[in-house]
């Protein structure tokens, strides 16, 4: 059994980024929209936007529709999708703070400081979420002209 896929390091900021822009498409569309045009709109790479897509169809915030009129569509209205879903959905492997304790070394100075850091990292990815949290993918989209 394949285990649960997570964006790598170096993707999950920019999956996020592209996943919100898709999904303003997507809440601006009252029909299912094809990832082809999705891709168009975004100036982006099809087959990246495409992974994207099923990520987020598999945690249920897109449906699917195959065939000649297939495509992508929200599961729910834009108002009801925080952007915080958003985020956990793509499992972001890595949080933002942990470039701080990256730096830390394996030195005496440097444990100290790693332990130091881990308390003010986990608060950080807490207020990331917490933002996230209260902002819809409606209010995100309202500011935007399509």
């Amino acid at each position: 059994m394949r285990g649960v896929e997570k964006c790598s390091a170096a993707l999950n900021h920019k999956w996020f980024g592209l996943s919100l822009q898709a999904l303003v498409v997507l809440s601006k569309n009252c029909c299912t929209c094809p990832s082809s045009t999705i891709a168009e709109k975004l100036h982006s790479e099809p087959t990246v936007l495409r992974r994207i897509l099923a990520t987020l169809a598999r945690e249920n915030i897109l449906e699917t529709r195959e065939g000649r009129d297939g495509g992508y569509r929200l599961k729910k209205p834009a108002d009801q999708i925080t952007l915080a879903e958003i985020y956990r959905s793509l499992r972001v492997g890595e949080p933002l703070s942990n470039g701080m304790i990256d730096t830390t070394g394996i030195h005496s100075f440097g444990q100290e400081m790693k332990a130091a850091f881990a308390d003010i990292a986990e608060e950080i990815d807490n207020q990331v979420l917490n933002v996230l949290e209260r902002h819809t993918l409606a209010d995100l989209a309202d500011r935007i002209n399509l």
